[in-house]
Protein backbone atom coordinates (compact mmCIF):
# COMPACT_ATOMS: atom_id res chain seq x y z
CA UNK A 1 0.00 0.00 0.00
CA UNK A 2 1.22 3.45 -0.86
CA UNK A 3 0.35 6.24 1.59
CA UNK A 4 1.01 9.95 1.54
CA UNK A 5 0.63 10.08 5.35
CA UNK A 6 3.22 7.46 6.27
CA UNK A 7 6.31 6.90 4.12
CA UNK A 8 7.32 3.46 5.33
CA UNK A 9 10.16 3.12 2.83
CA UNK A 10 11.68 6.43 3.90
CA UNK A 11 11.39 5.44 7.56
CA UNK A 12 13.20 2.14 6.91
CA UNK A 13 15.89 3.85 4.84
CA UNK A 14 16.37 6.51 7.54
CA UNK A 15 16.67 3.87 10.28
CA UNK A 16 19.30 2.02 8.24
CA UNK A 17 21.19 5.26 7.58
CA UNK A 18 21.17 6.11 11.30
CA UNK A 19 22.62 2.69 12.13
CA UNK A 20 25.34 3.14 9.50
CA UNK A 21 26.20 6.60 10.81
CA UNK A 22 26.38 5.25 14.37
CA UNK A 23 28.73 2.46 13.31
CA UNK A 24 30.84 4.94 11.34
CA UNK A 25 31.14 7.24 14.35
CA UNK A 26 32.30 4.29 16.45
CA UNK A 27 34.91 3.24 13.86
CA UNK A 28 36.17 6.80 13.48
CA UNK A 29 36.52 7.08 17.25
CA UNK A 30 38.55 3.84 17.35
CA UNK A 31 40.79 5.07 14.53
CA UNK A 32 41.39 8.46 16.14
CA UNK A 33 42.03 7.06 19.66
CA UNK A 34 43.68 3.76 18.71
CA UNK A 35 41.46 1.87 21.19
CA UNK A 36 38.54 -0.43 20.61
CA UNK A 37 37.81 -0.38 24.36
CA UNK A 38 38.26 3.21 25.48
CA UNK A 39 35.57 3.51 28.15
CA UNK A 40 33.69 1.13 30.43
CA UNK A 41 30.69 1.41 28.11
CA UNK A 42 32.67 -0.24 25.30
CA UNK A 43 33.43 -3.41 27.28
CA UNK A 44 33.17 -3.23 31.06
CA UNK A 45 35.18 -6.40 31.76
CA UNK A 46 38.11 -5.56 29.48
CA UNK A 47 38.12 -1.92 30.57
CA UNK A 48 38.30 -2.98 34.25
CA UNK A 49 41.18 -5.39 33.62
CA UNK A 50 43.09 -2.83 31.55
CA UNK A 51 42.63 -0.07 34.12
CA UNK A 52 43.90 -2.30 36.94
CA UNK A 53 46.91 -3.52 35.00
CA UNK A 54 47.83 0.02 33.93
CA UNK A 55 47.78 1.01 37.59
CA UNK A 56 50.04 -1.93 38.44
CA UNK A 57 52.41 -0.94 35.66
CA UNK A 58 52.63 2.56 37.11
CA UNK A 59 53.53 1.00 40.47
CA UNK A 60 56.18 -1.17 38.78
CA UNK A 61 57.63 1.96 37.20
CA UNK A 62 58.06 3.36 40.70
CA UNK A 63 59.72 0.09 41.71
CA UNK A 64 62.20 0.60 38.86
CA UNK A 65 63.07 4.03 40.29
CA UNK A 66 63.48 2.55 43.77
CA UNK A 67 65.75 -0.18 42.42
CA UNK A 68 67.85 2.45 40.70
CA UNK A 69 68.19 4.39 43.95
CA UNK A 70 69.05 1.22 45.87
CA UNK A 71 71.62 0.23 43.25
CA UNK A 72 73.25 3.66 43.55
CA UNK A 73 73.55 3.29 47.33
CA UNK A 74 75.03 -0.20 47.09
CA UNK A 75 77.40 0.81 44.28
CA UNK A 76 78.65 3.68 46.44
CA UNK A 77 79.23 1.35 49.39
CA UNK A 78 80.91 -1.23 47.17
CA UNK A 79 83.26 1.33 45.62
CA UNK A 80 84.40 2.48 49.07
CA UNK A 81 84.65 -1.12 50.29
CA UNK A 82 86.80 -2.10 47.30
CA UNK A 83 89.06 0.88 47.92
CA UNK A 84 89.35 -0.08 51.59
CA UNK A 85 90.39 -3.61 50.65
CA UNK A 86 93.20 -2.19 48.53
CA UNK A 87 94.33 0.12 51.35
CA UNK A 88 94.28 -2.64 53.98
CA UNK A 89 96.25 -4.85 51.59
CA UNK A 90 98.81 -2.04 51.37
CA UNK A 91 98.96 -1.84 55.17
CA UNK A 92 99.63 -5.59 55.35
CA UNK A 93 102.42 -5.18 52.83
CA UNK A 94 103.94 -2.38 54.91
CA UNK A 95 103.86 -4.54 58.03
CA UNK A 96 105.52 -7.40 56.20
CA UNK A 97 108.18 -4.99 54.95
CA UNK A 98 108.71 -3.70 58.51
CA UNK A 99 109.48 -7.26 59.62
CA UNK A 100 112.76 -7.07 57.75
CA UNK A 101 115.66 -6.53 60.18
CA UNK A 102 117.22 -3.08 59.99
CA UNK A 103 114.20 -1.37 58.42
CA UNK A 104 113.22 2.05 59.81
CA UNK A 105 109.88 1.18 61.43
CA UNK A 106 109.01 4.80 62.19
CA UNK A 107 109.10 5.79 58.53
CA UNK A 108 106.93 2.84 57.60
CA UNK A 109 104.54 3.79 60.39
CA UNK A 110 104.11 7.23 58.81
CA UNK A 111 103.00 5.51 55.61
CA UNK A 112 100.64 3.28 57.57
CA UNK A 113 99.18 6.36 59.32
CA UNK A 114 98.40 7.97 55.97
CA UNK A 115 96.82 4.74 54.77
CA UNK A 116 94.61 4.74 57.88
CA UNK A 117 93.57 8.32 57.12
CA UNK A 118 92.65 7.16 53.63
CA UNK A 119 90.46 4.42 55.12
CA UNK A 120 88.66 7.00 57.26
CA UNK A 121 88.19 9.28 54.26
CA UNK A 122 86.83 6.46 52.10
CA UNK A 123 84.36 5.38 54.79
CA UNK A 124 83.15 8.94 55.41
CA UNK A 125 82.72 9.62 51.69
CA UNK A 126 80.62 6.50 51.02
CA UNK A 127 77.36 8.42 51.32
CA UNK A 128 74.51 8.54 48.83
CA UNK A 129 71.17 10.25 49.45
CA UNK A 130 72.26 10.97 53.05
CA UNK A 131 72.84 7.27 53.76
CA UNK A 132 76.22 5.80 54.64
CA UNK A 133 76.50 2.06 55.15
CA UNK A 134 80.22 2.11 56.05
CA UNK A 135 80.56 4.95 58.56
CA UNK A 136 78.43 5.72 61.60
CA UNK A 137 78.77 8.62 64.02
CA UNK A 138 75.34 8.23 65.64
CA UNK A 139 74.63 6.51 68.92
CA UNK A 140 72.27 3.99 67.36
CA UNK A 141 73.52 1.49 64.77
CA UNK A 142 72.60 2.05 61.14
CA UNK A 143 70.71 -1.27 61.18
CA UNK A 144 69.08 -3.06 58.27
CA UNK A 145 68.40 -1.14 55.08
CA UNK A 146 65.69 -2.13 52.62
CA UNK A 147 65.38 -1.60 48.87
CA UNK A 148 61.93 -1.89 47.24
CA UNK A 149 62.27 -4.80 44.81
CA UNK A 150 58.80 -5.65 43.48
CA UNK A 151 55.07 -4.90 43.50
CA UNK A 152 52.88 -8.02 43.68
CA UNK A 153 49.17 -8.81 43.23
CA UNK A 154 47.86 -12.22 44.27
CA UNK A 155 44.93 -14.22 42.91
CA UNK A 156 42.54 -12.50 45.34
CA UNK A 157 43.56 -9.02 44.23
CA UNK A 158 45.59 -8.28 47.36
CA UNK A 159 48.74 -6.24 46.74
CA UNK A 160 52.09 -6.31 48.53
CA UNK A 161 55.59 -4.87 48.20
CA UNK A 162 58.73 -7.04 48.29
CA UNK A 163 62.01 -5.62 49.56
CA UNK A 164 65.68 -6.57 49.43
CA UNK A 165 67.20 -6.24 52.90
CA UNK A 166 70.84 -5.64 53.78
CA UNK A 167 72.26 -5.73 57.30
CA UNK A 168 74.77 -2.88 57.43
CA UNK A 169 76.54 -4.51 60.39
CA UNK A 170 78.21 -6.69 57.74
CA UNK A 171 79.71 -3.67 55.96
CA UNK A 172 80.23 -1.08 58.73
CA UNK A 173 83.89 -0.05 58.67
CA UNK A 174 84.03 2.64 61.33
CA UNK A 175 81.64 3.28 64.21
CA UNK A 176 82.58 6.34 66.24
CA UNK A 177 80.22 5.52 69.10
CA UNK A 178 80.78 1.79 69.48
CA UNK A 179 84.08 0.38 68.26
CA UNK A 180 82.79 -3.20 68.33
CA UNK A 181 80.36 -2.38 65.50
CA UNK A 182 83.09 -1.43 63.01
CA UNK A 183 85.33 -3.84 61.10
CA UNK A 184 88.25 -1.41 61.31
CA UNK A 185 87.62 -0.26 64.89
CA UNK A 186 86.73 -3.43 66.77
CA UNK A 187 89.24 -5.45 68.80
CA UNK A 188 90.80 -8.64 67.44
CA UNK A 189 92.51 -11.20 69.64
CA UNK A 190 95.78 -12.08 67.96
CA UNK A 191 96.20 -15.08 70.26
CA UNK A 192 93.16 -16.70 68.63
CA UNK A 193 94.46 -16.09 65.11
CA UNK A 194 97.50 -18.33 65.47
CA UNK A 195 97.52 -22.05 64.83
CA UNK A 196 96.99 -23.57 67.32
CA UNK A 197 95.29 -20.73 69.26
CA UNK A 198 97.28 -19.48 72.22
CA UNK A 199 96.25 -19.98 75.83
CA UNK A 200 98.43 -17.41 77.57
CA UNK A 201 95.80 -14.65 77.43
CA UNK A 202 94.23 -12.26 74.93
CA UNK A 203 96.41 -9.98 72.83
CA UNK A 204 93.95 -7.39 71.52
CA UNK A 205 94.57 -5.09 68.57
CA UNK A 206 92.51 -2.63 66.55
CA UNK A 207 93.38 -0.91 63.28
CA UNK A 208 91.70 2.49 63.76
CA UNK A 209 91.10 4.01 67.16
CA UNK A 210 87.53 4.60 68.34
CA UNK A 211 85.87 4.51 71.77
CA UNK A 212 85.41 0.93 72.92
CA UNK A 213 82.19 0.40 74.84
CA UNK A 214 83.17 -2.94 76.33
CA UNK A 215 86.98 -3.28 76.24
CA UNK A 216 88.35 -6.67 77.17
CA UNK A 217 91.84 -6.50 78.54
CA UNK A 218 94.35 -4.09 77.05
CA UNK A 219 93.92 -3.22 73.40
CA UNK A 220 96.68 -1.84 71.21
CA UNK A 221 96.48 -0.02 67.90
CA UNK A 222 98.17 -1.51 64.87
CA UNK A 223 101.04 0.93 65.00
CA UNK A 224 104.81 0.63 64.65
CA UNK A 225 107.38 2.05 67.05
CA UNK A 226 111.12 1.71 67.25
CA UNK A 227 110.65 -0.89 69.98
CA UNK A 228 108.03 -3.04 68.23
CA UNK A 229 109.07 -6.67 68.69
CA UNK A 230 108.90 -9.41 66.03
CA UNK A 231 106.15 -11.13 68.07
CA UNK A 232 104.06 -7.95 68.09
CA UNK A 233 104.70 -7.53 64.39
CA UNK A 234 103.43 -11.06 63.75
CA UNK A 235 100.30 -10.33 65.82
CA UNK A 236 99.61 -7.15 63.83
CA UNK A 237 100.00 -8.98 60.52
CA UNK A 238 97.57 -11.67 61.70
CA UNK A 239 95.03 -9.05 62.80
CA UNK A 240 95.28 -7.11 59.53
CA UNK A 241 94.87 -10.36 57.61
CA UNK A 242 91.70 -11.08 59.62
CA UNK A 243 90.38 -7.59 58.86
CA UNK A 244 91.14 -8.09 55.18
CA UNK A 245 89.14 -11.34 55.17
CA UNK A 246 86.15 -9.60 56.74
CA UNK A 247 86.34 -6.75 54.22
CA UNK A 248 86.45 -9.30 51.40
CA UNK A 249 83.35 -11.06 52.78
CA UNK A 250 81.52 -7.73 53.05
CA UNK A 251 82.50 -6.82 49.49
CA UNK A 252 81.22 -10.19 48.26
CA UNK A 253 77.88 -9.61 49.97
CA UNK A 254 77.53 -6.15 48.43
CA UNK A 255 78.45 -7.56 45.01
CA UNK A 256 75.85 -10.33 45.32
CA UNK A 257 73.12 -7.80 46.17
CA UNK A 258 74.20 -5.62 43.24
CA UNK A 259 73.80 -8.61 40.91
CA UNK A 260 70.38 -9.39 42.40
CA UNK A 261 69.24 -5.82 41.79
CA UNK A 262 70.45 -5.98 38.17
CA UNK A 263 68.47 -9.18 37.62
CA UNK A 264 65.40 -7.68 39.27
CA UNK A 265 65.64 -4.54 37.14
CA UNK A 266 65.72 -6.68 34.00
CA UNK A 267 62.76 -8.75 35.22
CA UNK A 268 60.69 -5.67 36.09
CA UNK A 269 61.37 -4.16 32.65
CA UNK A 270 60.30 -7.39 30.91
CA UNK A 271 57.24 -7.70 33.15
CA UNK A 272 56.11 -4.16 32.33
CA UNK A 273 56.49 -4.85 28.60
CA UNK A 274 54.48 -8.07 28.95
CA UNK A 275 51.69 -6.29 30.81
CA UNK A 276 51.60 -3.56 28.16
CA UNK A 277 51.27 -6.18 25.42
CA UNK A 278 48.56 -8.03 27.36
CA UNK A 279 46.53 -4.86 27.87
CA UNK A 280 47.01 -3.97 24.21
CA UNK A 281 45.51 -7.28 23.12
CA UNK A 282 42.40 -6.47 25.15
CA UNK A 283 41.76 -2.84 24.29
CA UNK A 284 43.82 -1.79 21.24
CA UNK A 285 42.07 -1.36 17.91
CA UNK A 286 43.18 -3.33 14.86
CA UNK A 287 43.85 -0.43 12.51
CA UNK A 288 43.81 -2.61 9.38
CA UNK A 289 40.43 -4.00 10.32
CA UNK A 290 39.01 -0.64 11.34
CA UNK A 291 40.17 1.14 8.18
CA UNK A 292 38.66 -1.61 6.02
CA UNK A 293 35.42 -1.39 7.98
CA UNK A 294 35.38 2.41 7.63
CA UNK A 295 35.67 2.10 3.85
CA UNK A 296 32.75 -0.36 3.79
CA UNK A 297 30.62 1.89 6.00
CA UNK A 298 31.33 4.88 3.79
CA UNK A 299 30.01 2.87 0.82
CA UNK A 300 26.95 1.77 2.85
CA UNK A 301 26.36 5.39 3.86
CA UNK A 302 26.30 6.53 0.24
CA UNK A 303 23.89 3.71 -0.65
CA UNK A 304 21.73 4.56 2.36
CA UNK A 305 21.50 8.20 1.28
CA UNK A 306 20.49 7.10 -2.21
CA UNK A 307 17.89 4.70 -0.75
CA UNK A 308 16.45 7.49 1.38
CA UNK A 309 16.34 9.77 -1.63
CA UNK A 310 14.50 7.14 -3.67
CA UNK A 311 12.02 6.52 -0.81
CA UNK A 312 11.27 10.24 -0.61
CA UNK A 313 10.39 10.36 -4.33
CA UNK A 314 7.35 8.08 -3.82
CA UNK A 315 5.20 11.07 -2.87
CA UNK A 316 6.23 12.85 -6.07
CA UNK A 317 5.22 9.79 -8.11
CA UNK A 318 1.73 9.86 -6.53
CA UNK A 319 1.45 13.57 -7.34
CA UNK A 320 2.22 12.89 -11.01
CA UNK A 321 -0.67 10.37 -11.09
CA UNK A 322 -3.10 13.09 -10.08
CA UNK A 323 -1.62 15.52 -12.57
CA UNK A 324 -2.38 13.07 -15.42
Amino acid sequence: MTSIMTNTAAMAALQTLRSINSDMAEVQDRISSGYRVQTAADNAAYWSIATTMRSDNAALSTVQDALGLGAAKIDTAYAAMNSSIEVVSAIKSKLVAASEPGVDKLKIDKEITELKNQLISAAQSASFSSENWLYNAATAPVGTKSVVASFNRDANGNVSVTTLDFDTSQSMLIDKQNASRGILTRNYDASQLTSPPGTAGARLYHLIGAPATTPIGTTAEVKLTASTTPAEMADMISVVERILNQLTDAGSTLGAITKRIELQEGFIANLMDTIDKGVGRLVDADMNEESTRLKALQTQQQLGIQALSIANTNSENILRLFQQ
